[in-house]
């Protein structure tokens, strides 16, 4: 396993994180599989967690928590809130009201006095900078959180809050956690070079494109992946963009054999492989998933594979766009473009 600065803040965090979305009802483990997987990824030498309310609406919080009872020094524990929680209108976003009632609701759910990353899961339009970056600054004053930090933020809104920061004087976001994988290569142009202008540790989301890359999806195959069955659309290679997708997976797959690597040793040592990039969240649902992904832990992609990696798809490119969830409102709401008449 390597181990990297996480940003600035003096963390060292393993460059394989563990993310914890499949733990609860989304995923359908239980309380003894989730112990397992962690008391693995952490014997196998990560010692970063990710979760977030969301996940299974609090569950996979509450799973994380008794697995890492007793080893809670031994993690470096991130979660996230800002997502819906429930149908009540103000059970969401970035105001000062709801981030302080959700993570205290966070720390109950984990059994924990303090997280050591707290995450805003997404920008919030109708929230201004200033307000989020106050109460998150008392919070982390307050010792119920050690650094804060952003989640698939458009690269303006991350130069826009660290503005704020400065201008007001408050603490600032200092990481950022963007979708990025072989498929999914947009954040290379703007997001990540961002990041690296002010010094905030990446954790990655979806390295492996929720299962494309992790073998199971191949020409001719019946798609077996646990994401396939909430999401079909994402997989149906009738629509253009999965056509392109599977297509550069084949060409994938045929390069990490030439190479003597599994599609999952080739995706995760290109992410890990940018000098912006920190750790790379794997996410896996069974034992077996984890142990495909430790695998990796070590894989550094000579510099020809990489090169091979940029032919199949090109710097900067995402195969699907519309799948995207940082675009935005400005491209999504028409009214934004167009004069009232």
């Amino acid at each position: 396993m390597q181990y990297r600065i996480l940003g600035h803040t003096g963390v060292r965090v393993s460059s394989l994180a563990l993310g914890a979305m499949n733990f609860g009802r989304i995923g359908g483990t239980s309380q003894e599989e989730v112990t397992a997987m962690v008391d693995a990824a952490l014997d196998g030498g990560i010692n970063l967690v990710d979760t977030a309310d969301m996940y299974s609406d609090g569950e996979s919080e509450e799973l994380v928590g008794k697995a890492i009872a007793g080893r809670r020094d031994d993690v470096v524990l991130a979660t996230k809130a800002g997502m819906p929680m429930g149908e009540e209108r103000n059970h969401r976003g970035g105001s000062r009201r709801w981030l302080v009632t959700e993570l205290d609701n966070s720390l109950r759910r984990l059994g924990v006095d303090h997280v050591d990353l707290y995450q805003l899961h997404r920008w919030d339009p109708e929230t201004g900078d200033e307000e989020t970056l106050s109460a998150l600054t008392d919070l982390r004053r307050a010792g119920k959180i050690r650094y804060f930090g952003s989640s698939t933020f458009p690269a303006y809104r991350i130069v826009q809050a660290q503005w704020a920061a400065r201008e007001h004087h408050l603490g600032r976001y200092v990481t950022e956690q963007p979708s990025y994988s072989i498929l999914q290569r947009g954040v290379e142009t703007h997001v990540l070079p961002v990041t690296e202008q002010y010094g905030l540790g990446v954790l990655v989301w979806s390295p492996l494109a929720s299962g494309w890359l992790s073998g199971a999806v191949r020409e001719g195959r019946e798609v077996t992946t646990n994401r396939a069955k909430f999401m079909p659309q994402r997989f149906d290679t009738t629509i253009p963009a999965n056509r392109a997708r599977l297509d550069a997976v084949e060409r994938l797959a045929v390069l990490a054999d030439g190479a003597g690597l599994t599609m999952i040793q080739l995706a995760l040592g290109f992410v890990t492989a940018h000098p912006a990039v920190t750790s790379a969240l794997i996410g896996p649902r069974t034992q077996e998933h984890l142990r495909t992904q430790l695998a990796a832990a070590d894989t550094v992609l000579p510099a020809d594979v990489l090169d091979e990696i940029d032919r199949i798809v090109a710097p900067g490119v995402d195969l699907a766009a519309h799948e995207k969830l940082d675009t935005p409102p400005s491209l999504l709401d028409p009214s934004r473009r167009r004069r009232a008449a």
